[in-house]
């Protein structure tokens, strides 16, 4: 009696649930049928008003953290990787049975919370910041969610237009923010930001359909969720079963590690140390990412073509390499434009390495192998700050002022003045760090075979996807032409 009662109370739960969701007459809620479009503007709203906070963020970081800035942006990028890492196979999970519409307002909520806090309490800004990493997933349901909506043959040129749109919002973003604060104070951008953060939360109210149709999901929204389904080392436990794979997953680990951390402290250093104006680093960003557009979009395709796969691999990390030594012992602001230009080509390496994957795995097998390379670089997400953080400290990179943003070529003054210390002959020890850690890369990735299969058996992510036809829940639904994001869904 007491079984049944409580199936009672389920099945009403599930179907207030259902309507909250679902109209009257099973008619999805929103504008349209489910398309692409929809993930492309939620995306494009979500990164859009991050990016505007590019500036105001490294100033009230610098305000919070004046004695150990370096260290505490790690610490908090670090957390949030690590809580991202995770969490996402759970949320994954748990949108095969609820669909993705609810996963999506969940995530986009959560991970743009931290942003009306920037004015308010700067420390609770970043300690909601480290928390919301628990949500920061929001590629993974909106590649679901392309999933759902697209055939095989349809769903590369998808990828490409949800990675596209979401490097255009993060090139125009942090120069338009940088304008507006220099013009009308950090207040605006942080009202204008919050404005867009909302108005993306109502776009996916009012306007985006459910697109996990109602026979792909469990018979009973009640089913339970297996733990295999939620562990988010599952795939990385299948590495070692290999002798490619893992030789595969050691080139991204190691190459990936020091991207990581990069992104998490880049615009920072170029601020702090280099002595960039707000202006010069939204434009710094905006030509990059541009650049890097081409490189994916263009430069990519050539060189696997003329080259193929695994030397256009070893070409990207050689362009890493060049680009973190030159990074880690240049002191002017010429040289970190230089090395910005090695940048945007060594942002070819993962796409490279994603279509090695998908040409060289079986048909069933795709999901598996991409999902072990994404959950290598979701926790490269999570160690790759800290361990920059805790680089610059262990070397005293702090700075006791911010640099002068009237006079960009003015390097400020770091703590340490002796001219014998670590500080004043390597500007940047952690980039020379992770060129160390790529080059090692670089020397495991010569033993990648050009052709070969990569026979991981793994039953249990056919019965994962429930029997969908490549309905992913995570990255791990890279395309098969390698397409993916150029940052990771990070908020800088």
């Amino acid at each position: 009696m007491t079984q049944g009662k409580k199936k009672k109370r389920l099945n009403r739960s599930v179907l207030l649930a259902k309507k909250i969701i679902i109209k009257d007459g099973g008619t999805p809620q929103g504008i349209g049928e489910p398309s692409v479009y929809h993930a492309v503007i939620v995306i494009f709203l979500e990164f859009f008003a991050w990016g505007l906070l590019t500036t105001p963020m490294l100033t009230v970081l610098h305000q919070t953290f004046p004695q150990h800035t370096f260290l505490m942006n790690g610490l908090i990028h670090g957390v949030k990787g690590i809580l991202s890492f995770l969490s996402a196979p759970l949320i994954g999970a748990l949108s095969d049975v609820w669909g993705r519409k609810s996963f999506l307002l969940l995530t986009v909520f959560f991970t743009c919370a931290p942003i009306p806090l920037m004015r308010i309490s700067p420390w609770w800004y970043f300690a909601v910041i480290s928390m919301s990493g628990v949500f920061a997933v929001t590629f993974s349901v909106i590649f679901a969610y392309v999933a759902d909506i697209t055939q095989e043959h349809e769903r590369s040129t998808a990828y490409g237009l949800v990675s596209a749109t979401f490097a255009a919002s993060l090139v125009t973003s942090p120069a338009i923010g940088a304008y507006l604060a220099r013009a009308y104070g950090d207040n605006l951008v942080v009202v204008l930001a919050t404005a867009i953060a909302l108005l993306d939360i109502c776009f996916i109210l009012v306007a985006v359909p459910e697109s996990l149709p109602e026979k792909m999901r469990p018979a009973s929204w009640g089913a339970p969720i297996s733990w295999e389904q939620a562990d988010p080392f599952a795939s990385l436990k299948k590495v070692g079963q290999d002798s490619t794979v893992l030789l595969i997953c050691i080139t991204v680990f190691l190459s990936y590690l020091p991207e990581a951390g990069q992104y998490s402290s880049f615009f920072l250093y170029l601020r702090q140390v280099i002595g960039f104006s707000s202006e010069t680093v939204a434009a710094f960003i905006a030509v990059v990412g541009i650049l890097s557009i081409l490189a994916q979009t263009v430069v990519l395709g050539i060189l696997m073509r003329s080259i193929g796969h695994k030397n256009t691999i070893l070409l990207g990390l050689g362009f890493q390499i060049l680009q973190l030594a030159w990074y880690g012992f240049g002191s002017q602001p010429w040289m970190m434009w230089a090395a910005g230009a090695v940048a945007a080509m060594s942002s070819i390496t993962f796409p490279a390495v994603s279509a090695l994957v998908s040409r060289n795995a079986d048909p069933d097998q795709q999901g598996v192998v991409q999902g072990m390379i994404t959950g290598i670089r979701g926790l490269c997400n999570g160690l790759g700050p800290a361990l920059y953080g805790f680089v610059f400290y262990l070397f005293h990179v702090e700075l006791n002022e911010m640099g002068d943003v009237d006079n960009p070529g003015k390097v400020p003054k770091g703590n340490m003045q002796n001219p014998t210390d670590e500080s004043t002959i390597i500007p940047g020890p952690p980039f020379l760090f992770g060129a160390c850690s790529v080059l090692l890369s670089l020397l495991v990735a010569l033993f990648i075979p050009e052709h070969s299969g990569l026979p991981v058996r793994s039953g249990s992510w056919k019965k994962h996807n429930n029997g969908s036809q490549g309905h992913p829940h995570s990255p791990q639904s890279a395309s098969p032409d390698g397409k993916e994001p150029l940052l990771q869904d990070s908020c800088v």
